[in-house]
């Protein structure tokens, strides 16, 4: 499969997605204004660390792995087995923890009690989060982005029906607990599509440990873990920085942009990882590898660059359908974020050499050391410009990032 068709299906499901996290933080920016909108982000930065903690952060690994023994039946078997346990066994750490700690979490990240039973029914859901999150890696392993991307069109249809009944019913609370039912509901697509997929075998469902597999995961749970915990943990401390610095409001303002960045790089993020990672596995050779990364800056940078660009010109427009008039001092914040982009998906198209080649100290390294260089220059920058001075802040990061991947992969291509 190229990486145009992976595009094309990746174009569809993320289509649907974003309209789905579209639709929530529309409804909880008529609901609850601009501090609504930044609580809303506290929580889905919570999300995101559970849904990763949730199956151990071996999605990666079980990509990587699956693409290089799918040839291979007996090793195939041990990866899963052994998968299935490490999965199984984090999703319940996880929810167990989260329950014994609901209040504390609650009053940290939404500063209302109220919402504590949201974060029970987060916690229950783990395990089926879980094996949600090992059915997809399973299919996206054998490059299967025609069922990854069904999965993801029919879980967003879900969740989209999810939030127009819940948030009308129970406004910002219904919003949120639309997110933890809509991830949990991924299991009822996933399942039966790898179920009647050609590749299937029951052995796929039969947990076993097996040390040397269960080690070979480790490394990726930690450098999967290490990804997905640091960028919401940097943003909850942003958001608190910026809320102390200025207010709740202003943090709304920031969480807007950021949403509209994250919302329209889902296309290319989601074809890049839904494509590269088994694609960068399963190569050998240093040429191989150098002629693979030219073909996707060629397709993939004029894109985002493009994008960006109708965004800025169109931001004012944007702001109004997404959010509402209230909104408007955002438009200012559009220009560095969007910059910051286009840096963004440069580097990160080269940082998926770590990730698809088990490099894990030089990963991790560089996963703490960015995100504590962002936490300085955003302190830095809002001190001497503002609210602005976070998205200059995220840009000045990025450009150095971009710099230590091009080192990495000409450092690995030339070993190659």
């Amino acid at each position: 499969m190229s990486i145009v068709r992976a595009g094309v299906f990746s174009a569809i499901a993320t289509a649907a997605r974003l309209v789905s996290g579209l639709m929530v933080i529309k409804l909880v920016a008529w609901f609850a204004g601009p501090e609504g909108v930044g609580k809303l982000g506290q929580f889905m930065s919570l999300m995101s660390l559970l849904v990763v903690l949730a199956g151990g952060g071996i999605g990666t690994g079980i990509v990587k792995y699956v693409a290089e023994y799918r040839a291979d039946a007996e090793k195939l078997k041990v990866l899963l087995s052994a998968g299935l346990s490490y999965a199984l066994g984090a999703s319940c750490v996880t929810g167990v923890v989260t329950l014994l700690f609901s209040k504390s979490i609650t009053l940290s990240l939404l500063g209302d009690i109220r919402y504590e039973s949201v974060i029970w029914v987060l916690a229950i859901a783990q395990m089926a989060i879980a094996a949600s999150n090992y059915f997809v890696a399973i299919i996206n392993g054998f490059m299967d982005v025609r069922r990854v991307a069904t999965v993801y069109v029919l879980g967003s249809i879900i969740g989209i029906l999810a939030t127009a009944l819940l948030a009308y019913f129970f406004q910002l609370y219904g919003a949120l607990l639309a997110l933890v039912l809509s991830q949990a509901a991924f299991l009822a697509v996933s399942l039966p599509l790898l179920r009647y997929s050609p590749y299937f075998d029951r052995d796929f469902f039969r947990p076993r440990f097996d040390h040397a597999m269960t080690l070979r995961l480790f490394r990726f749970s930690v450098m999967t873990l290490t990804s997905a915990l640091l960028p919401p943990l940097v943003n909850i401390w942003i958001r608190n920085h910026l809320a102390a610095r200025f207010s709740w409001e202003q943090v709304g303002y920031w969480q807007a942009v950021s949403k509209v960045s994250e919302a329209y790089l889902l296309f290319i993020t989601m074809a890049i990882s839904v494509y590269y990672l088994p694609r960068l596995s399963s190569i050998t050779e240093g040429g191989t590898l150098k002629a693979e990364l030219k073909t996707a800056y060629r397709h993939i940078l004029p894109v985002v660059a493009v994008l960006a660009g109708m965004i800025y010109v169109m931001r004012e427009w944007v702001t109004r359908l997404l959010f509402s008039e209230h909104f408007a001092a955002a438009n200012v914040l559009y220009g560095p974020q969007l910059l910051g982009d286009v840096v963004k998906i440069s580097s990160f198209i080269l940082s998926y050499i770590m990730l698809a080649k088990a490099m894990t100290t030089t990963f991790i390294l560089s996963e703490l050391i960015f995100s504590a260089t962002y936490v300085g220059f955003v302190y830095f920058f809002t001190w001497r410009y503002g609210l602005v001075g976070a998205m200059y802040a995220f840009l000045i990061n990025y450009l150095i990032y971009l710099a230590f991947t091009i080192g990495v992969a000409r450092t690995y291509i030339r070993r190659m």
